[in-house]
């Protein structure tokens, strides 16, 4: 089987990577970019992508470039603490979570596909435009502004923005908490999320908030904006582990990016063509899964080709799973414990038990964990989606 994957950012070489170790290796990955460069900020890989990526072979190299993340931990806006549960094998997984640069880890996939398939299995400069095509099978794996998708569905138009804004950056600044925490603070409007990257020393960190007026660059993550600007609308938060306002204010760049997501689709695929990661399925930034579900597409995509010839085991295992995670992201997902604190106590409290239980904390952070894949038990006993050759 002839494969052409258009886009080579995390899900298409991730997916090259999946079909080649399925046995599937006639495959040419075709990005529009001239050239793969470590752009970006900060992104959670969660214990699931991270299993994925470890049954590539991958293990080794991703620890070494990785903050293996100790907890999770929600705050209202003043820094009192709402919810906290540890992450990774300190949850009770068998594999980590992981903080790292998104450009870091797609110059880890790109040379290890070069390393597996070939130096000329990546062609940059080579934007796929067309459905016509002359391989068996085309996938799109080209991003929220996709062309293959658009293709698909010439009418679809735009993502739409919901009206919230992100400004991103990485900061050098001392650790907080426990070195590896991963931080939301906020209240259900505006919220600041903070994790480690790289050595540690690092602070990735996302801020958000609504924004009037229509949404410049919808899709675009390397609009530049001012440090200052940004740090003007978080300047009471300041807490005793954290200075928000002055995290952002020593960034030495920060992006932006009007918040936007895709309508689910009824359908993925076409006449020798199936849509993958953002192209299938781009979700709001929220419970880190936008590349962790890419790199759960490339593994489920090349065990349904490689077991049945065909996308469609593929498809009716990840698309009601990603419609159910596009449509709980919209309803805020397991951060929505910081607009219940919110509203219940909006000028603080002195026992967050008296105003979100801890059953009721718990139960949302299980439920997201069953809608996105990553309950522990169900995770450490699915079976594996190597293909044995």
């Amino acid at each position: 089987m002839r494969i052409t994957i258009a886009g080579a950012g995390i899900g298409g070489l991730a997916t090259a990577l999946s079909l080649h170790a399925a046995g599937l290796t006639d495959l040419t990955v075709h990005e529009a970019a001239p050239e793969i460069r470590p752009l970006g900020v900060g992104i959670n890989l969660l214990p699931h992508a991270v299993r994925e990526l470890t049954e590539l072979g991958l293990a080794d190299r991703l620890a070494a470039m990785a903050v293996p993340t100790a907890e999770l931990a929600y705050f209202n806006r003043f820094g009192q603490p709402i919810w906290s549960e540890p992450r990774g094998l300190a949850a009770g997984y068998r594999w980590p979570q992981y903080s790292v640069h998104r450009g870091e880890l797609q110059l880890l996939l790109l040379d290890a596909v070069r390393e597996r398939l070939g130096a000329d299995a990546v062609r940059t400069d080579s934007r796929i435009t067309t459905l016509t095509h002359d391989t068996d099978l085309l996938v799109g794996a080209d991003g929220i502004h996709s062309t293959v998708r658009a293709a698909l569905n010439p009418t679809e138009g735009a993502p739409p923005w919901n009206g919230l804004v992100l400004w991103r950056g990485t900061t050098v600044a001392p650790p907080f908490l426990t070195g590896r925490s991963m931080i939301m603070a906020g209240d259900g409007t505006q919220k600041f999320v903070a994790y480690p990257i790289g050595d540690g020393t690092r602070i990735n960190w996302i801020a958000e908030q609504p924004l009037p007026g229509d949404a410049p660059d919808r899709g675009n993550w390397n609009r530049p904006a001012e440090p200052a600007a940004v740090a003007a609308h978080f300047a009471d938060w300041r807490f005793d582990w954290l200075d928000v306002p002055g995290l952002i204010t020593a960034a030495e760049a920060v992006y932006e990016y009007p918040m936007v997501d895709r309508e689910p689709l009824a359908s993925w695929s076409g006449e020798g063509v199936v849509l993958l990661g953002d192209a299938a399925h781009a979700m709001y930034p929220v419970g880190s899964n936008g590349a962790s579900q890419a790199i759960l597409d490339a593994r489920a995509l090349a065990h349904s080709l490689a077991t049945t010839g065909s996308t469609a085991a593929y498809e009716e295992n990840r698309r009601p799973a990603t419609t159910a995670l596009q449509l709980a992201n919209r309803q805020q997902g397991p951060e929505v414990v910081m607009r219940l604190a919110h509203e219940r106590a909006p000028l603080g409290f002195d026992d967050i038990e008296t105003v979100v239980p801890l059953a009721e904390r718990t139960a949302i952070a299980e439920a997201y964990k069953r809608t996105a894949g990553f309950d522990p038990a169900v995770l450490n006993s699915r079976p594996s989606w190597s293909v044995t050759r």
